[in-house]
């Protein structure tokens, strides 16, 4: 069952107030070598030999949300918070794959930013989702995770002899249609990469899946092929994506693509039978725990795969 009327005529706003899901997680990578690798969020041998750090994902916060799906996405972020802080192998920083808040009002950017603060990482970087860029585009966001000072939604970094890309694919965002990058982030990309190795890992995060997962949602970036054909050179490239509120795969070559679960509540499988738009998932409150969780991953010299396992919160 799901909280969402299909029937219901709403604007942007409304319609984006009943969107996302109740599974919660985070991404916990370790990074020796530059390739993903996973292990389980209780296995103490995250801190494998010649590691060179380890940094978490979580998405899909959705803080501001308050409806039966889940009434309190701020104590799930605390859980996972929690979580994470108690990793054996403090993590060197946080990213947040987007919808940081759920409709990007100043006091629940407000709340996000002093809830993040929880956290026990010299940073969090985080990348905008269509929630966090209603009405006013970006510039609500911005004033709270500009991360470059320079006023855009996409920027770069490194550490631990990764690039990092965060890129913005929301600000065009319409329920049933594909988003993009567009031709200005494309450009900044090509010349982002041309200054990076092609040896050195290259780790991308945006929102919205890099690959058409279900065009009839808009579970896509219609112009990703074109970045992806920027990265393709690259020996190792992960692109960690939210939005669908679930856990999909898919590896083109060299490149390795993934979605990750929601802090606040779960969406319907794609394209599942009777859903003409995705809400959330109400689902049974002895069920709750048990879809909230940690996953862990280590990036690992000479391995392009990623090996996951995902821990709940709470055990069946």
């Amino acid at each position: 069952m799901t909280d969402f009327d299909p029937t219901h005529q709403a604007g942007r706003r409304q319609a984006l107030s009943c969107l996302a899901a109740w599974t919660g997680a985070a991404v916990v990578w370790s990074v020796t070598g530059g390739v993903p690798r996973a292990l389980g969020a209780t296995n103490s041998g995250v801190a494998a030999a010649g590691k060179t750090f380890t940094f978490v994902q979580i998405s899909d916060t959705h803080i501001g949300f308050h409806k039966e799906a889940n009434p309190d996405v701020a104590g799930s972020l605390r859980r996972a918070m929690t979580a994470i802080n108690t990793l054996p192998d403090k993590p060197a920083f946080v990213v947040h794959t987007g919808d940081v808040t759920h409709l990007s009002k100043p006091e629940e950017f407000g709340q996000a930013k002093e809830l993040l603060q929880e956290l026990q990482v010299d940073r969090v970087h985080t990348v905008p989702g269509e929630h966090d860029t209603i009405d006013d585009g970006l510039s609500g966001y911005l004033k709270h995770f500009d991360h470059d000072g320079k006023g855009r939604g996409w920027y770069s970094f490194d550490q631990g002899g990764v690039h990092f890309i965060g890129l913005t694919n929301t600000l065009n965002f319409k329920m049933g249609t594909m988003t993009s990058l567009g031709d200005e982030q494309l450009a900044w990309l090509k010349k982002d990469l041309a200054q990076v190795s092609r040896s050195t890992p290259v780790v991308v995060l945006a929102h919205i899946p890099m690959w058409t997962v279900y065009a009839q949602w808009g579970w896509g970036t219609a112009d990703a092929d074109q970045a992806l054909a920027l990265l393709r050179p690259y020996g190792s490239v992960t692109v960690l994506n939210g939005h669908i509120h679930q856990v999909l795969q898919k590896v083109e070559g060299n490149i390795a693509l993934h979605t990750a679960m929601s802090l606040a509540y779960p969406l319907p499988t794609p394209g599942q039978e009777g859903i003409g738009e995705p809400g959330p998932v109400k689902v049974p409150a002895g069920e709750l725990g048990k879809l909230l969780g940690t996953r862990q991953l280590s990036l690992v010299r000479g391995k392009h795969e990623l090996a996951m396992i995902d821990t709940p919160l709470e055990h069946a």
